[in-house]
């Protein structure tokens, strides 16, 4: 296949056994600053996917409560595939650090009473949102932190 510019379009995706965590690029900036983007998938690509009233509440929350627990966030988005998040930090290189502020986080949802900035004001579709479906997302995926390690299925031989 040729090569693409956007490192997720290079990878493989019938490779990978999800849930896992990986640095999917780093970015160093002219003053030294490095930015690093971890690509969180939830669900396993092209086989099943987040219903998108769970993924939208998931990424409200997992953006405000991420932020309790590091000021090295630059931003939390969603995959337009549904099946995953993108987790960019600046000058933070702690893969096993980063494993915690998700699981600290997804912790803060499953405890969470309300989804923050679900109203016409602050949210750009504020219909779209289940409070129960993030929850149900954070758990399915605390469920398997053991494998978060893991990217590529084991290959048999």
């Amino acid at each position: 296949m040729k090569k693409m510019n956007v490192e997720s379009f290079n990878l493989d995706h019938t490779k990978v056994a999800a849930p896992y965590v990986r640095l999917a690029g780093e970015k160093t900036g002219a003053n030294g600053d490095t930015i690093r983007k971890y690509d969180i998938r939830f669900k396993q690509p092209n086989k099943e996917h987040m219903e998108m009233p769970g993924l939208h509440s998931l990424e409200h929350m997992m953006a405000e409560h991420s932020r309790n627990h590091s000021d090295q966030i630059i931003d939390i988005g969603p995959m337009g595939c549904q099946t995953g998040y993108y987790l960019s930090l600046i000058n933070h290189d702690d893969y096993e650090d980063v494993l915690n502020i998700i699981e600290n986080t997804l912790k803060d949802v499953i405890e969470a009473d309300e989804v923050p900035a679900c109203n016409e004001v602050q949210c750009g579709w504020a219909a779209s949102h289940s409070l129960e479906g993030a929850k149900e997302l954070a758990r399915e995926m605390l469920a398997k932190k053991d494998e978060w390690h893991q990217v590529f299925a084991e290959e048999t031989v």
